[in-house]
């Protein structure tokens, strides 16, 4: 295989995906287009702490989708703009910097652009990869913002213990997944909800929950969980709230622990309901 090089300073071509403008309703393809700009890869003269990188993986989070409408003083005006490559996690290796934490040829993971090259000014939201023995995608995702949530919002948030029953909704999400992972790994019996049959089957099959059902097709969500609880609910991980959180708050056990993850701008919050 050809291995490319690059020179400081050499002009090249820079493939983009791009929103084309804020979106009102689903998020469609059209929305967003392939563009190509040219980027010089050394990182320009006053960007003193600027980090230039090559994007190797880029990850396509379901946050994104609420970012790309235009809401004045939130995350989109500030992150997302038309005629922009769209933002978000990804791991890539630094070609230049003026960053006295990043050298070339680290590898970083964080906030970058959906590009193959991106100027990154805002550092903060970069972090080096000192471990290389694990695949490099696993910073999209099980090393990155859902890992880390799915992680602090169960154990820090929670304090599971064995054998409790555990709940957790929008199951088959990013974050839902690996939360019914580390509660079956801790020895819990675990539910899920999500929203097709499909889903289902495979939070049961391939994920490894002990049961799940599809809330579009239950009529009562109070008895839905009575079904699959009839001993009550120990922890509830929550990423829906409405009227599965009503259902849920009336199956909570005694000293039962709800997590209600959210996610705004570049932070994951957690409201914690403990039921005494």
């Amino acid at each position: 295989m050809k291995k490319n090089i690059f020179f400081s300073g050499e002009e090249v071509r820079n493939k983009q995906v791009v929103l084309r403008d804020y979106v009102s309703g689903y998020l469609k393809e059209s929305d967003m287009c392939m563009a190509t700009a040219t980027i010089t890869l050394k990182v320009p003269e006053g960007n003193s702490k600027a980090v230039l990188v090559k994007n190797l993986y880029l990850s396509c989070d379901p946050y994104i989708r609420g970012h790309t409408k235009s809401i004045q003083g939130g995350y989109a005006d500030e992150y997302f703009k038309p005629g922009s490559p769209i933002v978000g996690y990804g791991v890539a290796k630094v070609l230049d910097s003026g960053h006295p934490d990043f050298k070339k040829d680290d590898l970083v993971w964080g906030f970058t652009g959906w590009e193959e090259y991106s100027l990154i000014t805002a550092t903060e939201s970069l972090f080096k990869i000192h471990h290389t023995d694990v695949p490099l995608s696993y910073y999209t995702g099980l090393l990155s913002m859902p890992g880390m949530t799915a992680y602090t919002g169960f154990y820090e948030v929670c304090a599971p213990k064995k054998e409790e029953y555990v709940f957790v909704s929008s199951a088959f999400g990013a974050v839902g997944q690996l939360v019914g992972q580390l509660a079956k790994l801790l020895g819990c019996y675990v539910v899920g909800s999500a929203g097709s049959k499909e889903k289902v089957d495979l939070l049961k099959t391939k994920i490894g929950f002990d049961e799940a059902f599809n809330y579009k097709e239950e009529k009562d969500y109070d008895a839905c969980l009575k079904r699959y609880f009839p001993e009550g609910i120990d922890i509830y991980f929550d990423s829906v709230g409405g009227k599965m959180l009503d259902a849920a708050l009336l199956n909570m056990r005694l000293d039962g622990r709800i997590a209600a993850c959210v996610l705004r701008k570049l932070y994951v919050s957690y409201c914690m309901i403990i039921l005494t």
